[in-house]
Formats: C-alpha cells, sequence, structure tokens
C-alpha cells in the first residue's frame, strides 16, 4: 500500500486492523457522508485522536480501503485466470468477477470483502471525483486501479491484439460492472435488470458489450 496514503500503517497493529474493520462496517452501514471518525471512535471503544495518528481525514482513509480492494482483486483476477490458457474464458472469468456479488476472503479476518465491494459500487468513485484528483494523482494514490485496469487491458489485447482502445475498454468493464449493480438496485428503470435483481443478466450484457466492440475492431 502506498505509505502517503496512512500516518501509520493500519496493518502494522491490533488497533489499526481494527480501524479498517470497522471503518468498513460503519460506512456499510451508513454511507461515506454519515461516516465520521468520531462515530467510528465510538464503535472500537477508542478516540477519535488515536484515529488520527492512523490516517489525515476520512477521505484519506476512504481512498485506502478503495485502493487495498482494488490490490485484492488484481490477484483474484490472477489466481482465478493463472491456468486458464483461452483468452476468451480469462475475460469471461474477470467479467464475473466484477459483476457478482463477492464473497469473504477468510484469509484476510479483518476485512470483509463482500461489504467492500459494495463500498466500491457505491461510494468508490468519490475517491477520485474531488478537486484534488490531480494533487492525490501525482502522489500514485490511484496505482492499484490503474494496475488492475493494465492487468484487464492486456488480456482485452490477447483477445484482439489489434484493438485500439484496451484501457477504455477495461474501464468500462469495471464501472459498467458496478454501476449497473448499483442502478439495479437503487434507480431500476435506468437499467433492463432491475425487476428480477439478476446479476447473471449483467454479465450477459456486460460480455455482449465486450466482445462486440472487440469483434468489430
Amino acid at each position: 500500500m502506498n505509505e502517503e496514503l496512512y500516518l501509520r500503517n493500519p496493518e502494522s497493529s491490533a488497533l489499526g486492523k481494527k480501524i479498517i474493520q470497522y471503518s468498513v462496517e460503519l460506512i456499510y452501514r451508513k454511507g461515506f457522508e454519515a461516516f465520521t471518525f468520531k462515530k467510528l471512535a465510538e464503535e472500537i471503544n477508542s478516540t477519535e485522536a488515536s484515529i488520527y495518528r492512523y490516517f489525515e481525514n476520512k477521505h484519506r482513509l476512504l481512498s485506502y480501503i478503495v485502493a487495498w480492494y482494488w490490490s485484492w482483486l488484481e490477484y483474484q483476477i490472477s489466481f482465478q485466470t493463472n491456468n486458464i490458457t483461452d483468452p476468451t474464458i480469462k475475460l469471461q472469468r474477470i467479467i464475473k468477477l466484477l459483476a457478482v456479488a463477492v464473497e469473504d476472503d477468510q484469509k484476510t479476518n479483518y476485512v470483509d470483502e463482500s461489504l467492500l465491494h459494495q463500498i466500491i459500487i457505491s461510494e468508490g468513485s468519490k475517491v477520485y471525483l474531488t478537486k484534488h484528483v490531480g494533487e492525490d494523482n501525482k502522489h500514485h494514490f490511484f496505482k492499484p486501479y490503474k494496475e488492475l485496469c493494465a492487468v484487464i487491458g492486456a488480456i482485452i489485447l490477447e483477445c484482439s491484439p489489434t484493438y485500439k482502445y484496451p484501457k477504455s475498454l477495461a474501464t468500462t468493464i469495471i464501472e459498467m460492472a458496478h454501476f449497473q449493480n448499483y442502478f439495479m438496485v437503487h434507480l431500476p428503470l435506468l437499467t433492463d435488470f432491475g425487476e428480477n435483481k439478476d446479476e447473471s443478466e449483467i454479465i450477459i450484457f456486460l460480455e455482449d458489450l465486450v466482445f462486440s466492440s472487440l469483434a468489430k475492431k
């Protein structure tokens, strides 16, 4: 993790891991706007001052957990496509990973990935939709997201070596998967999936979008 995202590495102590764990749970329950360090301190029976020793502000904490998720997801993609030689099947596997609900990874007992995935869907874009995005970018806060898109873009080029827009298509897959999931639950008239809330239909839609684009070149 980028050391500039935190003041003290939260993974270096029990309190730091507790801050991450309960931040995820609290942001999931209340939303980022209502989330405060005061409320977090009450949840973990600590003080606001102790939290500020780890993170400068709540936006920096959100940036941390979002970057953490992208790094975790890149690992999942690498692990689940490692023995697949057909790039089309690799891309299909990635689309499924992006579109369906995530299960909690028991290997990381202080982060509930299933809740964090829902935060990514509803709150993740708030990390970079800010006036200081340029400054944050200079500090490489978005490096895990860029690396994830580079991995997906490389697989897109495996499917179609002459395709001109691999990075753009990679970010489209990621963001579209999240937007369609969010709209399906909260604004169903903006999708064709709202009535039944069927994630498999989102997968079919994304596969049609991606592979139609690659076929046209």
